[in-house]
């Protein structure tokens, strides 16, 4: 009986509960998208992080992994010392670098990464195959649009230039053999792979036994924090940074995002507070006599409460399940414009749905227009029926 007279209610004016339902959704869609933003980087970059199953990274002491052009020297003693250890099921030393390609007239740059292709974690293979000889590489999409160059083509390729000499250093002939997504690089930058021992043997000099970072896969049921701890202690010349290391950095430099998304969903929150409490408010107010008529028959006070929160009750409901819809199709489409950003992993997105976050931030909305009939229910329960219905008459 109440639900039927609070929709009953609502109904009698058609176009104003349709604006005011449309204005909750826009609410409910942009506070879903600032919770999912406000998390999003965050929960993108921790499966960026776990997509390849290694918990823990070794980089140069003081630094993250490609911050700076550091490299950790003796990598071969490194690697083999990290296997000794009873948890460690797998370690993927890296090497990055510059691979400078000739061609008429122009020089293409691009980003190359020296690995073991057994056990790599940076790049997926979208077609051929894995780099096995050391005159073979995989490249992306970019490095093949920018080169011209086909896969099972052959480039002289560099990992240096001399600027006195004006001359490149460690030419190689190079034949690409794969095309690959490379997971922590910009998808608008050039990217290569090939084996490691090739890198360091073109790089040479102090780079010959080095590498970038180490890359650690623990057995299943290892503990990363005491993994981590005995690396420190072993190795001295890295810093072993785990997975919740690397998101409590992560989270330091994306405070601001955090910082945006709830301040813009706490106002979408409070105008969807507002909106519904004026409605309700307008509806009360043009039905006073109504409700006076009402309580003179015997109506109770708790059943005019009652009827009234569910007027908000159901704004708020219909809004967040309309915002709901219209906060998914915002959010990727503000995704496909923020990922364009220069120098973001390609595998990076900035608005992820999580069900339970989703659902909390409109579970509030709906409480805040449960809170939002309050006012009114609480006006139109303490109306004094002698005097309302005897100035209701005279109008």
């Amino acid at each position: 009986m109440r639900t039927h007279l609070a929709l009953a209610s609502l109904l009698r004016h058609r176009a104003r509960t349709m604006l005011a339902v449309l204005g909750v959704a826009v609410a409910a869609a942009m506070l879903l998208d600032m919770v999912m933003l406000s998390t999003g980087l965050r929960e993108s970059f921790r499966e960026l992080l776990l997509s390849r199953g290694f918990q823990i990274r070794l980089a140069p002491k003081g630094t993250l992994p490609f911050d700076t052009e550091a490299t950790i020297p003796g990598a071969s003693a490194i690697a083999r010392l990290l296997r000794q250890h009873p948890d460690v099921a797998a370690v993927s030393p890296v090497l990055g670098g510059q691979l400078h390609i000739p061609l008429a007239g122009r020089t293409v740059t691009s980003f190359v990464l020296g690995v073991e292709p057994a056990v790599q974690g940076d790049y997926e293979l979208l077609g051929g195959r894995d780099p096995a000889a050391p005159g073979e590489i995989v490249v992306n999409d970019r490095f093949l649009r920018d080169t011209g160059a086909h896969p099972g083509d052959t480039l002289r390729a560099a990992a240096g230039y001399d600027p006195q000499l004006r001359a490149f250093t460690g030419e190689r002939r190079l034949v690409i053999v794969g095309r690959a997504r490379f997971l922590y690089l910009p998808a608008e930058q050039p990217a290569a792979a090939m084996p490691l021992g090739a890198l360091q043997a073109m790089r040479g000099g102090a780079d010959a036994d080095a590498v970038s970072l180490f890359m650690v896969r623990l057995r299943p049921g290892a503990d990363a924090a005491a993994a981590s701890a005995w690396i420190d202690a072993h190795v001295p010349r890295v810093d072993a940074i785990s997975i919740a290391a690397a998101l409590s950095r992560v989270d330091d430099r994306l405070r601001y995002f955090r910082q945006l998304g709830y301040i813009l969903g706490s106002v979408s929150l409070a105008v969807g507070f507002l909106l519904i409490t004026t409605l309700v408010t307008v509806s009360v107010n043009e039905r006073v006599g109504e409700i006076a008529v009402m309580r003179a028959i015997g109506v109770s006070r708790g059943h005019v409460v009652q009827q009234v929160v569910l007027e908000g009750a159901a704004l708020s409901v219909t809004g967040a399940v309309l915002g709901l819809g219209l906060g998914l199709i915002t959010a990727r489409y503000l995704n496909a414009i923020l990922s364009r950003f220069p120098g973001l992993p390609a595998a990076i997105d900035f608005f992820v749905f999580r069900a339970r976050a989703a659902g909390l931030a409109l579970g509030l909305l709906v409480l805040a227009g449960i809170a939002a009939g309050a006012y009114p229910a609480w006006r139109a329960a303490s109306l004094s029926i002698a005097g309302t219905l005897r100035e209701e008459a005279v109008a």
